[in-house]
């Protein structure tokens, strides 16, 4: 630990191997909290790398629960939250959409920590199993192609960090690789992220990773979701090729919605707004659902342009099919 907190200390970055063979002992509980502390506190005030990230997410990965089949096709569109937006669910409300698109959806989520209704509150609210066996995630992958995939189940490790996190009380690396860490090898993602100078950088981490496309997405004031008001800004991986981007719902023709329009409120009121996105009634809610859901089709391919995923999202809602995603999921994933 000396040579690693020298040369953090030192501003010198580490390899992805120095910090994968490190969290290795912390994920099997070697390291104290005030040693874990200042590694976390030394990385943030040094800058984390890509290397680096890479490090901690695949530490995370092989400690992780594992399902009892292995999937090469799926995606996720988990985000890092901490945006202080209080918005509803968003991307919960958009996996629904997406698997009806025909992409398996690997949903990763946790409680809520920043805001009134994580997305594992949601769901819960709605009768969803959060805390589903690695079995049963297998056959909803299957049979639903979509399935949510509670952090806190698949990672208990985790709970080796959690303290130090705490006592620390600021954003982390950690609040970076959590979205990244999904145990299942993604072969695309659509990331939501509140920091637009990491955009780059989670992108690396991704092309480390063996994503085939992904796209990192902020919207205005540091949204991790795409909005329909100021502009939106998004790095988009495709295939090994890195890319800088960005749009505004004029450039869509989609209506102006402000954030005040899509607060959401704790996991019951959440769960009804869902619901109302999926029924297809109309409202602030269901547009910027539309919205992140053909940006999810754009990262996975499965729409040539955002515009063209925006319109197939709108279609799906219509046409029910994402409502009887969610309805399927309920009756699998219990």
């Amino acid at each position: 630990m000396k040579d690693i907190f020298t040369k953090i200390a030192n501003g010198q970055d580490l390899s992805q191997e120095q910090v994968e063979s490190l969290f290795d002992d912390i994920l099997n509980d070697r390291l104290s909290e005030s040693q874990i502390a200042a590694f976390l506190m030394g990385l943030k005030v040094k800058g984390e790398t890509a290397d680096e990230i890479t490090g901690i997410v695949r530490a995370l990965k092989k400690h992780a629960v594992v399902l009892p089949e292995t999937y090469t096709d799926a995606m996720d569109n988990c985000g890092t939250g901490g945006d202080q937006s209080y918005s509803f669910n968003i991307s919960t409300t958009v996996c629904f959409v997406l698997a009806a698109g025909g992409i398996r959806v690997a949903k990763a989520g946790n409680r809520s920590v920043s805001s009134k209704s994580g997305s594992a509150d949601v769901l819960e609210a709605l009768g969803i199993n959060i805390s589903a066996s690695p079995e049963t995630l297998s056959k909803a992958l299957d049979e639903v192609g979509l399935a949510f995939i509670f952090a806190q189940s698949m990672h208990p490790a985790m709970r080796f960090i959690g303290p130090a996190r705490q006592a620390l009380g600021i954003p982390t690396i950690m609040n970076l690789v959590g979205p990244l860490a999904n145990p299942l090898d993604l072969e695309t993602q659509l990331m939501g992220l509140y920091r637009q100078e990491l955009q780059e950088t989670l992108a690396q981490v991704m092309d480390k990773l063996g994503r085939k496309r992904a796209i990192i997405i902020t919207g205005p004031d540091n949204m991790d979701e795409a909005a329909l008001y100021g502009v939106n800004h998004y790095t988009l991986l495709d295939n090994g090729v890195i890319s800088q981007h960005s749009f505004t719902y004029e450039d869509l023709g989609m209506p102006k919605v402000e954030l005040a329009d899509i607060t959401g409120g704790d996991a019951q009121e959440n769960a009804q707004i869902l619901l109302s996105v999926l029924r297809g009634e109309a409202s602030p809610y269901l547009e910027t659902t539309v919205l992140n859901a053909g940006l999810g089709f754009y990262a996975n391919g499965r729409a040539d342009s955002l515009k063209e995923g925006v319109d197939l999202a709108r279609q799906l809602i219509a046409d029910g099919s994402a409502l009887a995603k969610f309805q399927a999921l309920k009756e699998v994933q219990v």
